[in-house]
Formats: C-alpha cells, structure tokens, sequence
C-alpha cells in the first residue's frame, strides 16, 4: 500500500512538473500577451541589469556585465564592476587626446568595448559599491552637465591664449571629475579584504589579452585587424575582420558553448522595439512606425513603436554581406549601443534570437530589461563584437 501511495506520488508530481515545465515555456514571450513564444536553447548566467539612465556610457555598462559573467563562466565568483571607474578613467585619457589632436577627435560621453581592457590593464578596477560615480546631488546617472563642463574646460586649452599650456589644466579637469564623479580612493575594502584597483584587477585575474573584437566589413581585406572608423572609438582600436557568415556562425557557436559576448550596434531602426522585447528587420518595413522620441543618447531607440510585425514572427529580410556594408558606408548602421549576448532562443517557426542583456533598467519592457534581437538584425546592424579567444574557431585563433 505505501509503495503504491508512493507510486502514485512521484506520478503527480512529474506531471506538475511536466505541466509547470509547459506553461514557464508558454509565458517565455517577448511581453506580456505578446505574439513571439520562444524556446530557450542557451542561458548563460549574468548579473543584474543596471540602468545607464542619461548617459552615453552604454559601452562601459554592457562591457563589464560581458566582464562579469566571464568572472562566473571561469568559476571566480559574481561581482558587480564599477561602470563609473571605467568612465571616470576613460575620461581622463580621452581629454589628453583631444588636447594633443587640437581638438580634431571626439570628446563626448561615448566609448567602445576597447576601453575596458584599455582601462583595467593601464589603471586596474573596482568593484561598484567602492566607487558608484555618484556625488552631483542625484540618484541616477546623469552626464549632460558634465560633459559640457568638461569640454568646455578642453576648448578653453586648446585655444592657447597665454601662448603655451600651462600645467594645470590635467588637475584642473580631474578636480572637475571629482566633484561630478567622485575622487577615486587609493585603496578600499571588499569582502573583507583591502584592495588597490590595481590590485584588485590582480585578484580577479581575467587577462585582458585573451579579448578579442571581431567585425565584418568589405572596405577592409578579411583575416586582417583594421581601426573600426566610428566616432567613438577615440583610440583607434582594431577588430579582426572576418566574412559575414563566419562573424554569424562564431556568435551562435559561442552562444551556445556557454561564453556571453560583448555587441556594439546600430538600435536606431524601426525594427528595434525595446517596449516590444524584440529587434527585427522584417521583409516589409512600411508597415513599422515610430512614436514620438526619447533621449539622444539612445538615438530614439526606446520611443514607442507600432507595426504588425511586433504581433507575431513573420518573413524577414535576407541579409548580405554587400547589404550590411552600404548601410554602415550610408550612415544607416552606426555606432549606436553597446549590449550583452547571454543566450540563443528560437520562435514558435523555429527562427533564432539572441537573448540581450540591455542597461536601460528593468521598468521599460516586459522582459526585465532584456530583449530578442533577431539573426538578420544581428547580421545587419552589428558594428563589432567581443568574445574570449578561446570561444573561436582553432583555425581563426591561429590567423589572429
């Protein structure tokens, strides 16, 4: 009798779980009620979102959650990077270039996956709660008044009235960054232990030589690095340029061998739909309208969109390698936004989507602050890029 009791116990309870297993894939949709259902192939874990909020530092926010769950993929614990020390650091170099080109270089808010390991390997980094960037009277990031201040400061420089740079202006704009940012603390304690950013970074122990930035274009040979010519890489780093196929096919594998990737793109398209969970590129775009704006450094990107192909999947454009390259030649693929790749779904007709991580907070769609951008979006509008090398192919490791 208690055997059968037993039996009959373990029946129930697979069955719920079955059931339960049924309706959490049911409700894996891109909003509530919405048209998409998907699949979830591959999850790779992640930290929080966070939430960029009047800022142009999406390329810091997305760079160290990519950073953060590299730190979890190779088993050294979950940590929450300090977005602002990245900010702050870059800062600090960008205005040192923009002094010695004249003026003749970008100075502004943005920034590339680049100057992560630009920043980690020349000044170390810190953990978010020794340095939040916080100290100009606000609860949310804002940098409009900054960066006028700042750039303001730098012009001032360059003009040269007195007939040669004197040396203060370095103090001078890093006593600007401490009142907006914070000053940066030569030590701090963490986990119970004291740190340098410097030694910090040691601890952590992720080797910023093993990142690399891939892309894919034809005004360039492939199998070659080549400076990706967008205003904001301000350092004038190299990508490994690769056929678009191959860029593809390096993602989905990556993806699904369980490393997260870093992605630069174009979200400025009427397909891009932040509310809606999903980026598209649908055969017919006519039937896409936006709404309304939103804040610049989003490029319009989280304004409300309308159009049938949010309701359901349907037919998407073929994309090229020739299509790819004169949407970036015309200005129509810029360097818009820097997200987080963390898994791979597929649709109720089997078509495929990166999961992405966004940093526009958790209160602006359905999905938690996450999004599905579909394979040709992915194809069309990626700028660039970054992965592990050991997520790459053996034979293209060898060519880099």
């Amino acid at each position: 009798m208690n055997r059968l009791i037993l039996v009959s116990a373990v029946l129930i309870s697979s069955l719920f779980l079955f059931q339960f297993q049924l309706n959490a894939q049911d409700t894996l949709r891109n909003k509530k009620g919405g048209g998409y259902v998907f699949t979830l192939k591959k999850d790779i874990e992640a930290t929080a979102v966070q939430n960029q909020n009047r800022t142009g530092t999406c390329w810091s926010f997305s760079a160290l959650s990519f950073m953060e769950s590299e730190l979890i993929r190779l088993g050294k614990g979950k940590h929450k990077l300090s977005e602002m020390y990245v900010v702050r650091k870059a800062y600090e170099d960008k205005a040192e270039n923009y002094v010695r080109m004249h003026g003749l270089t970008n100075f502004s808010q943005g920034g590339a996956f680049h100057d992560i390991p630009h920043v980690i390997k020349k000044y170390g980094i810190m953990p978010q709660e020794a340095y939040q960037g916080l100290n100009y009277g606000l609860d949310k990031h804002n940098h409009s008044e900054m960066e006028a201040v700042l750039k303001g400061m730098l012009d001032a420089v360059i003009k040269n009235k007195q007939g040669q740079l004197t040396t203060s202006w370095k103090a001078a704009f890093n006593a600007v960054l401490d009142q907006y940012l914070g000053p940066i603390p030569e030590t701090f304690s963490y986990q119970g232990k004291t740190y340098s950013p410097m030694s910090f970074a040691q601890k952590l122990g992720l080797n910023m030589n093993d990142y690399v930035v891939i892309s894919s274009f034809t005004h360039h040979p492939f199998y070659t690095h080549f400076v990706v010519e967008v205003p904001d890489n301000w350092i004038w780093a190299t990508a490994f340029n690769v056929p678009l196929d191959e860029m593809m096919q390096i993602q989905k594998n990556a993806v699904m061998n369980g490393f997260s990737i870093g992605w630069a793109a174009d979200v400025s398209e009427k397909g891009f739909s932040f509310r809606d969970g999903l980026a598209l590129v649908p055969e017919d775009e006519s039937k896409l309208k936006s709404i309304g704006k939103d804040n610049p450094y989003f490029n319009n990107a989280g304004a409300k969109k309308e159009g049938t192909p949010f309701d359901s999947p349907g037919p998407e454009k073929s994309i090229t390698q020739t299509m790819r390259q004169e949407a970036f030649d015309n200005y129509l693929t810029t360097d818009d936004h820097g997200m987080h790749f963390t898994g791979l779904v597929t649709d109720q007709k089997g078509n495929e989507y990166f999961i992405v991580k966004n940093s526009w907070g958790t209160d602006n769609n359905d999905c938690d602050g996450y999004f599905y951008a579909s394979m040709p979006y992915v194809a069309l509008k990626t700028i660039s890029i970054m992965l592990h090398r050991d997520a790459l192919p053996i034979d293209l490791k060898k060519k880099l």
